[in-house]
Order: C-alpha cells, then structure tokens, then sequence
C-alpha cells in the first residue's frame, strides 16, 4: 500500500497579500472608498470635467492602491497597524519622568538609610 504525500508550506507566518498590499491596508482602502463617497455626496463641483462627486468616490480609492504600495514599499508586514497604534496609544519618552498619577515615594530616605544597598 502506497503512502499518500501531500505537500505542506513551511513558512506559515507569510501574510496574504494582493497588488502588495495585505489584509489590513485594503481596510483602510475601503474605508476611504466609503467616506469619500460621503462626502462626495454633498460636493456640487467639477475637477478635469469630472463630476466631484465621481472623482471622490471611484478615483481617490483607486489612487491610494499604489500610493500604499509606494509608502509601504520596504516596510515590514502589518507595518501600518503598528504605524496606527504608535500614533494613537500613550508614550513615556523617558524613564526619568515623573508620574503624573503617583504622589508618594516607593522608598523614603528611612527606608534608603536602614538598608545600605550599595554594599549588598
């Protein structure tokens, strides 16, 4: 009896991609696609001979695709998530800076002078 192979990819952790872009940026692509058609809405004006409107909706999304592909060209997988997060989450920039919620000392000079740690 014969032994059945099935071949295996041995680099699981490569992201999905499609035109380079992975799963998350064209998120960001949709949604563009969904506020600029919003907005676009409410703009009664031409650009090129091309109804605003029109412009908005259909070639600002399709003008991102290879913006995106430029900007992330030579950046690490899920590079714009970490970009997003790092704009939007709290940074201590130095270690040194006081706290702006804790008022009390870990140690008081009490606590300092009973263990002389610089000799333990």
């Amino acid at each position: 009896m014969a032994l059945n192979i099935s071949p295996v990819h041995r680099n699981l952790h490569t992201r999905v991609t499609f035109l380079h872009l992975e799963f998350e940026d064209w998120f960001i692509v949709i949604g563009l696609a969904a506020l600029t058609n919003i907005f676009g809405r409410w703009v009664d004006r031409d650009i090129f001979g091309i109804p605003m409107n029109v412009f908005l909706q259909y070639i600002v999304p399709v003008l991102s695709v290879p913006f995106l592909m430029l900007f992330k060209y030579g950046k690490p997988s899920g590079y714009l998530k970490d970009l997003l997060a790092w704009h939007t989450k709290p940074r201590i920039y130095c270690g040194m800076e006081p706290d702006s919620q804790i008022e009390l000392d870990y140690l008081t000079d009490e606590d300092i002078n009973a263990h002389d740690y610089r000799t333990a």
